[in-house]
């Protein structure tokens, strides 16, 4: 047992790429936590009934790979106003059934794919379907959640105070006693959220640069909570309601 491991306990928290590459291996599923915005991209799509293909590269490949599998490619510009979708979940919101969005995000993608080449379960999860991702996780003995964070100009990981706040509260609607204490501590971070209404997370950093893009309804739309039922699960190349809980619920498009 390698001391970082958190391997003595259910639930464990660690951050982005590295969390797969250290823990992934010893776990049952995984949760991507990318609140800022592509975990909920993910949850107003297939609240809708659509498809999301993660891609993990904002370049002329993510046409390419689109064009491939017969999917629309959102663009990596949120600011593209023209007919089509962004990375801005106000693009994503009214997105038809049945539809197919490849989604390029450096981020949430390239933590998607490298979980999912664990060969472990992978759900991608926000505040939207906080409850519904958890009630998803209860059937997995080996829960790891990943906070994805955002990045620094020089490309390294800057921890995001709304990832790990949408993690502890995804712990937190598990219900679990046994718990590392970083996810312990995200717990903590939750509930002190929780009881603020999360208005505090308005004035997150990731929520100021946002907000002064222009895109304040993108941060509205991310600090919704419980506002979607569906569990959004990767099936091999795509996130899709999680089969356990669809045919129960029905999508909210």
């Amino acid at each position: 047992m390698a001391w970082f491991s958190q391997s003595q306990f259910e639930v464990r928290l660690e951050w982005g790429l590295s969390a797969v590459n250290y823990l992934a291996e010893e776990v049952d599923c995984a949760v991507i936590v990318d609140v800022m915005s592509f975990s909920t991209c993910v949850s107003l799509a297939v609240d809708n009934g659509a498809r999301i293909y993660p891609y993990p590269w904002k370049d002329a490949s993510a046409i390419e790979y689109g064009d491939k599998i017969g999917a629309i490619t959102a663009s990596a510009d949120r600011r593209f106003s023209g007919k089509g979708y962004s990375l801005s979940p106000t693009s994503i919101r009214h997105i038809s059934e049945g539809e197919c969005l490849v989604l390029p995000s450096p981020n949430g993608s390239a933590v998607s794919f490298k979980a999912r080449d664990m060969g472990i379960a992978v759900f991608s999860g926000c505040f939207r379907n906080l409850y519904a991702t958890a009630e998803a996780c209860r059937g997995f003995e080996r829960v790891l959640v990943i906070p994805c964070g955002e990045r620094w100009p020089d490309g390294t990981l800057r921890p995001s105070i709304e990832d790990y706040a949408a993690a502890g509260g995804i712990i937190a609607a598990m219900g679990r006693d046994n718990c590392s204490p970083e996810a312990r501590a995200a717990v903590a971070a939750w509930q002190f959220h929780q009881q603020q209404s999360l208005r505090h997370l308005f004035d997150c950093s990731s929520a100021l640069e946002l907000r002064e893009r222009g895109f304040a309804e993108d941060v509205a739309l991310c600090l919704d909570v419980d506002t979607a039922k569906l569990a959004n699960r990767l099936h091999g190349d795509f996130y899709a309601a999680d089969l356990a809980q669809a045919h129960l619920t029905p999508h909210l498009g």
